[in-house]
Order: C-alpha cells, then structure tokens, then sequence
C-alpha cells in the first residue's frame, strides 16, 4: 500500500515504542514457515536475494533496496523466488500509550521503497551486532540505532523520490516487470509497489515504452509464451499459469490481438514450418 512517509515519521515521533527483537534469517531447507506474523509488528530488512511475503494475501517481493513492514498477528504466506538464496533481519517492535486505532501504522502491512543505501545498510548490520551483546548498554544502544535505522530509511525513501526521474523510473518498473511476470500484477498494484501515483505511470510507460503498464505487462508476457510454446509441448493451460495468466481462455484471447493468431495455431507453424 501507498505511504505518506511523513505521516509515517510523525506517527513514531508521537507513539512510544521499543524493540522486542531482532532476527536474521536465511533460506534453510526444510524448515517451515509460520503461518502468521509474530504477536508485534515489525519491519524486514532484506540482505540478499530474493522472496516473496504475502501479509493478509497482499504479496510483496523482498530484495535490498526495499524495506517492509507488517502487522501483528497478520496471515502469512513466503515463496522462493526461483529457489534463489535470500537472508534478511527483522525488527520487532512494541507500541505503548493508548491504544492504538485499526488505522494506525504499525497495524498495516507496506513497503519502503529506500533504494540501494550503503548507509542503511551498515546501520542495520551494526544494530543486529549490537542487540546480540549482553548488558544494559546494548539495550539502549539497540534502542538508539533501531531509531537511526528509521531515520535513514525514511530519508531514503524521500531522496529517492526528489531525485529519481521519469526514465530511472520506467528502467526499474519494466525491469521488475521482466524478473517477475509470472506474479499477479496489476497497474494499482505496480504503482502501491514503487509508490507511485497511477497517473504518472501510466505516462511514463507511455513516453517511453508507447503503451501503458498493463499492455506492456501482456505483451512481455505473451513474448514470453511464444518462447514456451517453441520450447516445449507442455499445454496452453500450463504456459498461460507459467506466465502469470491463470485463464487460459483469456490468454488465448490476448495471444490472438497481439500475434494474430492461436498459441495452438503458432505452435503448429513452427512445428510445420521449423526454418
């Protein structure tokens, strides 16, 4: 979802808290996943590689350069993407105060998008050093860059925004549209990911690709399909699931409008005709 990131700052400038934990966790074969978050929110910090949480059924890919948060107690799903080795730390938080409203931050589930920041980065590392000593003083020294930490990735997220174009912008969103395709994406969705207003993707998309988001996303997708239709006899049903289009009546139809003919029928031409 779409976060005000100075409404975000206000919100920990006024409400009380205090770490509850802090984890690093690593692709481990075999080990299961919780099906739900911890009893505190907290936010994840990913280190390397790649994976994708779902809070509540709303998906997010975790890569560095972006920071998530989730709620308390919410439904969570994880996937590996393509069985890549990923690792991340995840800091767990405490409100206190009055009770907080449904509404509140840290009863929601978002992303920040921070961007590659060496800064954070080392900050991050050195408050999970930090936590893992013994003694008072790590206890408040955890406190006091838990609050660094925020601080830098809330900057990021603002210089990131200031300084980024319309083209750095169509670079990152049609690359992660090419990395991760097979996902059930949607303009919204796209937009909420890179924090970005509908609009203005839409013209990017437009300026630079001659189409909007969504039509580049099919069109990406059926390139894609025409590879695995030359590549193998596997059914249109399963190509259209392996290109993130889960109705194949449907897939066939934008098959169709952009290449003219059938999968069933372009398949069969190479077939007949292989040079």
């Amino acid at each position: 979802m779409n976060i005000d990131v100075n409404q975000l700052a206000e919100h920990f400038a006024h409400t009380p808290f205090q770490v509850k934990g802090i984890y690093k966790y690593a692709q481990t074969t075999g080990v299961p996943h919780a099906d739900y978050t911890d009893a505190f929110p907290g936010f994840v910090f990913p280190l390397t590689g790649r994976i994708q949480f779902q809070f509540n059924e709303t998906p997010y890919i975790l890569s560095p350069g972006k920071v998530v948060h989730g709620g308390a107690k919410m439904k969570l799903a994880k996937k590996t993407i393509h069985n890549t080795s990923w690792e991340y730390i995840l800091v767990l938080y405490q409100t206190y105060g009055s009770e907080l409203e449904a509404s509140s931050f840290s009863n929601q589930h978002f992303a920040l998008p921070t961007g590659q920041s060496p800064r954070l980065n080392e900050l991050i590392m050195q408050l999970w050093q930090v936590y893992n000593q013994p003694g008072g003083i790590s206890m408040f020294q955890t406190e006091v860059l838990f609050r660094d930490v925020l601080n830098e990735a809330l900057l990021s997220v603002v210089n990131r925004r200031t300084s980024r174009d319309s083209l750095a912008l169509f670079k990152e969103v049609s690359h992660y549209i090419h990395e991760n395709y097979y996902f059930n994406h949607t303009v919204t969705s796209l937009s909420e990911q890179y924090d970005v207003n509908r609009n203005r993707l839409s013209y990017v998309f437009k300026r630079y690709a001659g189409m909007g988001p969504a039509e580049y996303l099919s069109t990406y997708r059926i390139e894609m399909a025409k590879k695995m239709l030359l590549a193998s006899d596997v059914t249109i049903q399963q190509i259209a699931q392996a290109v993130g289009m889960q109705d194949a009546f449907y897939f066939s139809r934008v098959f169709k409008r952009l290449v003219g003919c059938s999968p069933t029928t372009y398949r069969q031409r190479f077939i007949n005709n292989p040079s």
